[in-house]
């Protein structure tokens, strides 16, 4: 069942600069506005292929994402799920702080590196938390795409998100507060009062 957004919710728009020379453009919509943390969603998205990792298909068309962005930090994590609504993990995209403009426009510059936990396994096995893409981050730096600097802050960035998954103490608590079904009973139906 396609859902509206109840009247008064935002769209955003995110800026998403992907270096050398491709930024795309998100409309998603504001659910939380808060000042530690925004969260986002992205209904039914379109892809032109599913996304994999090690093999299972993490996202596809028609899937939805929970987005939470923080101001000032390096990274924002979405909640995947596939076109069935199944939670298949936590994904973090390490990137700049996103900057706020007004009218709801936002802007962030990917930074290659991404963090993922996949949704924990029947039976009570435990999700191992992996770093992603540790080769385009390098290639980015070795072309000059960002500079060995952000390189290297990236790097810790993702170093240091790995260390409290492994602890147990990351992702924040909002993450799993935030469901996909917390956030679509917010959703009013189409045609509804």
């Amino acid at each position: 069942m396609t859902r509206a957004p109840p009247p008064g919710d935002p769209d955003v728009r995110i800026h998403y600069h992907r270096p050398p020379d491709s930024t795309q453009v998100f409309v998603q919509r504001l659910i939380h506005d808060g000042s530690r943390v925004k969260i986002s969603f992205a209904e039914g998205i379109d892809l032109d292929a599913p996304m994999l990792i090690d093999g299972e298909v993490v996202l596809e068309s028609g899937s939805d994402v929970v987005w939470f962005t923080f101001p000032g930090a390096w990274h924002d994590i979405g909640r995947f799920h596939r076109h069935d609504g199944t939670l298949t993990g936590i994904y973090a995209n390490i990137l700049t702080p996103c900057v706020f403009e007004p009218g709801d426009e936002w802007h962030t510059t990917d930074l290659f590196l991404d963090l993922w936990i996949p949704a924990a396994e029947a039976g009570g096995k435990a999700a191992v938390p992996r770093l992603l893409d540790a080769e385009e981050l390098a290639e980015a730096v070795h072309r000059g795409w960002i500079t060995p600097a952000t390189g290297a802050r990236a790097r810790r960035e993702a170093e240091r998100l790995l260390r409290g998954a492994r602890a147990g103490e990351w992702p924040p608590p909002a993450v799993d507060e935030w469901t996909r079904e917390r956030v679509l009973s917010g959703l009013t139906p189409p045609g509804a009062p």
